[in-house]
């Protein structure tokens, strides 16, 4: 398991009191970004709270900082954990909160709507459910099933939007792409579009054509008054 930093948010907010690191080096340690440290130098962000010291928690060393403010291109890394905890497997169903489990269906039945690409499996692990729930949501047969309202699980906190975007990820692979007729293209062909070119420069031509005769004929009419008007003065 690759070591992570405890509270990233914390941890910058005490980088930035007490140490002279610029914004991007703190950004790159903590794993946010630079805009974001400088909000929370500004006091924009992160308000309330508090900061963590990293010294104290053991992931960083004096001597580090110190090499970090001296050269503003050395990017700080995490010191040594003195323990290795194994990473724990969970193993079996997401477990759910009883105040959240009345939640589940409603969560079922928007992942049954909204991502019908996922599996049953998938859905089970999401919100920690079973399969013969899910085929009851999936067929209307539930016992509450007129009473359901699709509700987002990510909203309602059965799961995260990572895991959601990570299951519906692994379900899209492999998936042919959708045909025109699914996606209901009304998009012309090619050949149409270009007659429909060539007959549209064909008409401004025709309309230039029309105006300039047009324009000529005024003129002949305006030379003949003209011409009218002075043998009427001779006389």
């Amino acid at each position: 398991m690759a070591q992570q930093l405890l509270m990233p948010k914390a941890t910058a907010i005490w980088l930035v009191d007490n140490t002279a690191l610029s914004f991007d080096q703190i950004a790159q340690f903590c794993k946010l970004h630079p805009l974001e440290v400088k909000a929370i130098a500004d006091g924009e962000a992160a308000q309330g709270i508090k900061g963590l010291d990293p010294i104290s928690t053991g992931q960083l060393t004096r001597d580090e900082i110190a090499r970090a403010e001296a050269n503003p291109n050395h990017k700080l890394k995490l010191s040594e954990p003195k323990v290795r905890v194994p990473e724990s497997k969970r193993r079996g169903p997401r477990y759910t909160p009883v105040s959240k489990r009345q939640d589940r269906p409603n969560a079922i039945l928007w992942l049954v709507r909204n991502h019908p690409e996922l599996k049953d499996a998938q859905i089970s692990r999401l919100v920690g459910t079973t399969k013969s729930t899910i085929e009851q949501i999936r067929d209307r047969t539930h016992w509450n099933a007129t009473n359901l309202t699709p509700m987002d699980p990510v909203t309602l906190g059965l799961c995260s939007q990572i895991d959601l975007d990570m299951e519906v990820e692994k379900a899209s692979k492999g998936r042919p792409l959708p045909t025109a007729a699914e996606l209901g293209a009304t998009l012309q062909p090619a050949q149409e579009t270009e007659k429909l070119g060539f007959s549209y420069e064909r008409e401004e031509e025709k309309e230039k054509e029309i105006d300039a005769d047009a324009v000529f004929a005024k003129l002949k009419s305006l030379k003949s008054t003209s011409r009218d008007d002075e043998d009427d003065d001779q006389f």
